[in-house]
């Protein structure tokens, strides 16, 4: 069965062929880079890097384009101060330098959570010229509209408009999350360009006059830059569907670019049941969690549920994917690396045709995982009644699948460690809290005390205690 995939334009599974034979074209909307990593970001790149790797193990060769927005846009085409920013004043630096440090701290986090480096990482500010380009286009085209110095895309004269999304552009009160600005025609209109008030930091010469990108432009300039003006697929957030995706498609349309062919939309998170938010501070930074998870762990976790479906990040889930790779990393231990002549090659073929099945079906990585469990249970049997030529292909076929196409490190390493510190601390923050429920204060306060001699700090919150390492 051919790659299945499904796409958010049709609404359906398709099969998934290349435009061009042997190449695939594949962008996925990035970071804006004003704060620390945190696990919202880690889900797209990890669902996105199996989908690299299982094509690439088909035999075809694929440019993968991540774009970085470090250009201080607003996210809406309100007034709201923009998020470069307000970090840069609340730091004290530059707006670059904000930009600079939490690109590297994303691409690190990443690089713990075995995401491969996307072939082309082009950054918004490093397109600015692209982007004014395109702009002109639509303004050609009769598609977009200038007014008080800003450009605006004409939704009431683009008819294909909430084609991605869904919705019914007759009925849209509002294409961003803010009250409309005087200066557009139409309130679903969405800004191309935006004139910089005096004392916006970030800002370009235009032929409108000195501004900033809106929120959308730049996704519709990078992806075909480097993919061409049709190119196999577009990545995402469920949340980006509307505005971001939605507009992105009609700037690009309306330019005369097809533009992209399947898009894939990973779901949200959630934590506990709520759904993250770094607004509302309900958010988990990746390397305050790599301290006592393994990273790999992590990874596991989120592969565990399909891509479109929520994923849950509650402690118990995560400490029952946290004991499922210890199953797996345990079992691959045992068997031996080499079994001598006679190793049966064929001794997985059913387990491999199953996992194959699994990723062809919309990549369901999930289904492919209870496969690598299956074997596991049956290569420790045959590992326990002498077959260790079995037992060896089975470690192979771990290196093949587990290691290969899923990116999780099989043999245990120092992410152990940090799974260990993890689980002694959550025994005495246990104790803790049973003593502050008997009202024994002191007791509690030694264990943060003692906690505390090693770095180790203990925050009280709604949701309970939570600790970090200091750095």
């Amino acid at each position: 069965m051919p790659l299945q995939l499904y796409n958010s334009l049709s609404r359906r599974l398709e099969a998934f062929e290349p435009l061009v034979p042997g190449r695939v074209g594949m962008y996925v909307c990035g970071p804006t880079v004003y704060a620390e990593p945190h696990l919202g970001h880690a889900r797209g790149p990890i669902v996105f890097d199996v989908l690299r790797r299982w094509l690439e193990r088909q035999g075809l060769s694929v440019r993968y384009v991540t774009n970085v927005t470090d250009v201080g846009h607003l996210t809406d085409d309100g007034d709201a101060e923009d998020k470069l920013a307000k970090r840069a004043k609340l730091e004290r630096i530059e707006p670059m330098e904000v930009a600079e440090k939490y690109f590297w701290a994303y691409f690190d986090a990443m690089d713990r959570l075995g995401v491969r480096r996307p072939s082309i990482v082009p950054r918004a500010t490093g397109h600015v010229i692209e982007q004014i380009e395109l702009i002109e286009t639509l303004l050609e085209h009769g598609l977009a509209y200038v007014s008080n110095e800003s450009v605006y895309f004409d939704v009431s004269s683009w008819s294909a408009y909430g084609e991605l999304s869904g919705r019914d552009p007759a009925e849209l009160v509002e294409g961003t999350r803010v009250e409309v600005r005087s200066d557009k025609r139409d309130p679903r209109d969405f800004a191309l360009w935006k004139r910089a008030d005096a004392e916006h930091l970030m800002r370009w010469r235009s032929p409108w006059g000195e501004g900033f990108p809106g929120w959308h432009i730049e996704c519709s300039v990078m992806s075909t830059k480097y993919l061409g003006d049709e190119f196999d697929i577009h990545g995402g957030g469920l949340d980006l569907v509307f505005p971001h995706h939605e507009c992105e498609l009609a700037q690009a349309r309306g330019a005369g670019k097809p533009f992209a062919r399947f898009w894939l939309h990973w779901n949200m998170l959630t934590l506990g049941g709520e759904k993250m938010s770094k607004s509302k501070g309900h958010v988990v930074d990746l390397f305050p969690l790599f301290e006592r998870i393994d990273p790999m762990v992590v990874r596991f976790h989120l592969l565990r549920s399909h891509y479109r479906s929520l994923s849950d990040f509650a402690d118990e889930a995560l400490q029952a994917s946290a004991a499922g790779l210890r199953r797996l990393r345990s079992a691959y231990a045992s068997w031996p690396s080499h079994a001598g002549t006679g190793t049966p090659a064929e001794a997985w073929s059913e387990a491999r045709r199953r996992f194959a099945a699994a990723l062809d079906n919309d990549l369901n990585t999930p289904e492919a995982i209870a496969v690598l469990f299956d074997v596991a249970r049956d290569a420790n049997r045959a590992r326990d009644s002498g077959d260790l030529g079995c037992a060896a292909a089975a470690r192979a076929l771990f290196d093949e699948l587990l290691v290969g196409i899923l990116g999780i490190e099989a043999a245990s390493g120092e992410g152990d460690h940090a799974e260990l510190l993890g689980a002694v601390v959550g025994l005495l923050l246990e104790q803790r809290e049973a003593a502050r429920k008997r009202r024994d204060f002191a007791a509690a306060d030694a264990i943060r005390e003692r906690l505390g001699t090693f770095d180790v700090v203990v925050e009280d919150t709604p949701d309970g205690p939570r600790w970090r390492r200091l750095d």
